[in-house]
């Protein structure tokens, strides 16, 4: 009988999801993807024979976190629906540069982390369950105390030092030292060669899904070019993400015309901290509009990353509970075109300030709640392709509550986020979509049966639904089917259990 019962918690789950909503991706494309960002030295310490000067009570050295840490993990952040991860640098760096920011040695795994084929098996681990993974490489600067600066042989390896006044204008961005690191020169061909011929070296090396490129506005546009046209040479569906400096705003058109898939787009981001850290607050009509564009199916939807405060930072600050805001945030996130990259311990809401506050310890003894939601809207997310593929339309968009539908293939998803301070009904007329159907809850549970071509959703504060468009279905066959074959093996057990205590007394 308790073998019997995951059997027959699978088939009452699989009869209430539409079947229409269980559509297969054949092929998986990167928008299809969710990543997990993980700054290594932070999350997890699986291998103590590397904790080399670490002291987790200093935030600005290392605190032991590893490449066998996140392999440890892998499991931890596949179950939560995560596709894919994303990894700061692993390339040597200076004391103190637990970030991976200040590199030595580009060929070089840093001590700290592991071994190159620590890193290899880490990526063949993540291959193993189906999940991709992204690597930082730096472009912009080394280290202070990085050979070449020294080398007069290399003296044109870099720009002329120089502060940057202003952070509006793009030469002098790209050419400036950025907190006081010696800032490479791309314009100079062998610069140039090095750094793609490093980056190529890892693809072959390690068998990597794509890179993130941190400070991407730092460099040029031309550079990006060449190393965008020379890296997809070595792979197949090379991913490459950029990561601009959240100081300056940037043209993603040009990022993306000059070779790169995608660009976090922090004025976006921006935008939905204000809209989600508090209640009651309308997303702006401009921000709509965006959605809609194809290129944005590419783009990174996120909240914070290793460079800004911390999301649950904001809503704490408006005295809002940070379970509540982050499941709706998420949903959105999730249901909206763009690629879901979600920051390591949005999971248990970790707090933090300004850097290096923001990059806390991981702690996997928190409470399990948002990680169950968060499981569930990545499960919904891998099951319907409307979600990641299909056309945006905003239906409703006023005062934090929110519907909007996706529609792929023939499969409709309609997704409803109260993000208001009381309950919320909402009207869908058949000009927005289309009647005599019903809308079946695939989180909650709710069903939305269409009157007069009308859907009525009513939805408590702080919830959100995620509804699949299907046929009216009257009753529902498979569920009650499943219900009593339920009560069946219930009566039979509980004969079994009768049967055995009468023998026992006999006895």
């Amino acid at each position: 009988m308790k073998r019997m019962l995951p059997i027959l918690i699978l088939i009452l789950f699989f009869s209430s999801v539409p079947a229409n909503a269980k559509v297969t991706k054949q092929d998986r494309l990167w928008q299809d993807e969710s990543i997990y960002s993980i700054m290594i030295d932070r999350f997890n310490d699986g291998d103590t024979q590397n904790d080399i000067d670490v002291n987790v009570k200093d935030p600005l050295a290392y605190n032991g976190g590893d490449l066998q840490g996140i392999i440890d993990k892998l499991d931890y952040i596949h179950d939560m629906g995560f596709t894919a991860i994303r990894l700061t640098p692993i390339f040597a760096n200076v004391k103190n540069g637990y970030h991976g920011y200040w590199v030595t040695d580009f060929y070089k795994v840093d001590e700290h982390f592991g071994s190159l084929k620590t890193f290899q098996r880490l990526v063949k681990e993540a291959h193993k369950r189906k999940m991709k993974v992204l690597l930082d490489f730096v472009t912009n600067n080394v280290a202070e105390s990085h050979p070449w600066v020294t080398d007069p042989s290399k003296k044109n390896w870099f720009h002329p030092k120089q502060e940057i006044v202003d952070w509006n204008r793009p030469q002098e961005v790209e050419n400036g030292w950025v907190d006081g690191l010696p800032d490479l020169n791309q314009e100079n061909p062998q610069v140039s060669s090095y750094l793609i011929d490093a980056a190529k070296w890892w693809i072959k090396k390690t068998n990597i899904d794509g890179y993130s490129l941190p400070d991407v506005n730092f460099v040029s546009l031309s550079f990006w070019s060449d190393f965008s046209t020379a890296v997809k040479k070595e792979k197949k569906d090379l991913f490459l993400m950029g990561i601009p400096s959240n100081r300056t705003t940037v043209d993603v058109k040009k990022y993306q015309a000059a070779g790169l898939d995608s660009i976090l787009d922090f004025s976006r981001s921006q935008d939905l901290r204000k809209v989600f850290a508090s209640t009651d607050q309308t997303l702006p009509s401009e921000r709509v509009k965006l959605e809609h564009g194809q290129k944005s199916y590419l783009l990174a939807n996120f909240l914070d990353t290793e460079n800004t405060v911390r999301f649950t930072r904001d809503i704490v600050g408006k005295r809002q509970f940070p379970g509540s805001r982050w499941k709706t945030a998420l949903t959105y996130l999730y249901t909206t075109p763009g690629i879901p990259l979600v920051y390591y311990g949005t999971e248990i809401a970790l707090n933090g300030g300004d850097i290096p506050d923001n990059r806390r310890q991981m702690n996997f003894r928190a409470e399990k709640e948002l990680i169950d939601y968060i499981t569930k809207i990545g499960e919904l997310k891998n099951q319907l392709p409307s979600l990641t593929r299909g056309t945006f339309d905003m239906l409703y968009n006023k005062n934090g509550m929110m519907v909007y539908k996706r529609n792929f293939k023939g499969e409709t998803a309609v997704v409803a986020i109260n993000n208001t301070s009381k309950s919320q009904k909402v009207t869908l007329t058949a000009d927005q979509l289309e009647g005599d159907k019903e809308l079946r809850g695939l989180l909650a549970g709710d069903l939305v049966r269409s009157h007069d071509d009308q859907y009525i959703l009513i939805l408590d504060r702080d919830n959100s639904e995620i509804y699949a468009l299907t046929e009216k279905s009257g009753i529902n066959i498979p569920l009650v089917g499943s219900l009593i074959a339920v009560i069946i093996l219930a009566f039979v057990f509980l004969f079994f259990i009768l049967k055995r205590g009468k023998t026992n007394k006999v006895d």
